[in-house]
C-alpha cells in the first residue's frame, strides 16, 4: 500500500461520513443550531469542502471545483468567490443555506478532484516543502493529512448535530 493511498482511505471515509449526514436530510435540518453562535450542519459541510478544495486546488495548481463548475454561482451565497468559512462571524455562518443535493454534489466533485490529485502522486512527492513560513517546514504529506483531520473533525460535528436533531 502506498501513502497516497492511505490518504485515499481518509478522504474516502469523510466521503462516507457526508453521505451519511446529508441522506435524508431537509433543508431546515441543514441550518438547525443548538444555539445562536452554533455552526449548522449545511455551514459544516460547505467548510470543509470548501477547505479541502482550496487546499488541493492550491497544491495541484489547478483551480477550484467551486469557481471551475460553477458552485460559487449556483450556491449564490453572499461571500466572495474566495470565501471558505475561515474566521466567518455566527451571521455569515446562518447564510449558508443550500439545498442538500447541491451541497452533496459540490462534495462529490470535491471528493473526485481530490482523489484524482491524490493518485498522481508518489510516495517522495509527499516529502516535498510547499510551506516554509512554520518551523518545521510544512510537507505536502503534512498537509494532507491536514486535510484529511480537518475534514473528519468536522463531518464528525455535523453528524453530532443531526443526531441531536433526532432526539429533539
Amino acid at each position: 500500500m502506498r501513502s497516497t493511498d492511505v490518504l485515499i482511505d481518509g478522504l474516502t471515509r469523510v466521503s462516507e461520513n457526508v453521505h451519511a449526514v446529508l441522506d435524508g436530510i431537509t433543508t431546515e435540518q441543514l441550518t438547525y443550531r443548538p444555539s445562536p453562535d452554533a455552526n449548522t450542519i449545511a455551514w459544516l459541510i460547505w467548510h470543509l469542502t470548501r477547505a479541502q478544495d482550496a487546499q488541493i486546488a492550491g497544491v495541484a495548481d489547478t483551480d477550484e471545483v467551486w469557481t471551475a463548475s460553477g458552485f460559487h454561482d449556483r450556491f449564490d451565497l453572499p461571500f466572495p468567490a474566495s470565501a471558505s468559512g475561515y474566521g466567518q462571524s455566527p451571521d455569515e455562518v446562518a447564510q449558508v443555506v443550500v439545498e442538500p443535493g447541491l451541497l452533496a454534489e459540490y462534495y462529490d466533485a470535491t471528493h473526485e478532484a481530490s482523489v484524482t490529485y491524490l493518485k498522481g502522486l508518489s510516495d517522495d512527492d509527499l516529502d516535498t516543502v510547499i510551506d516554509e513560513n512554520w518551523d518545521p517546514p510544512v510537507t505536502l504529506g503534512v498537509r494532507l493529512v491536514s486535510i484529511v483531520d480537518d475534514d473528519a473533525q468536522h463531518v464528525g460535528q455535523a453528524a453530532y448535530l443531526r443526531g441531536l436533531q433526532a432526539d429533539s
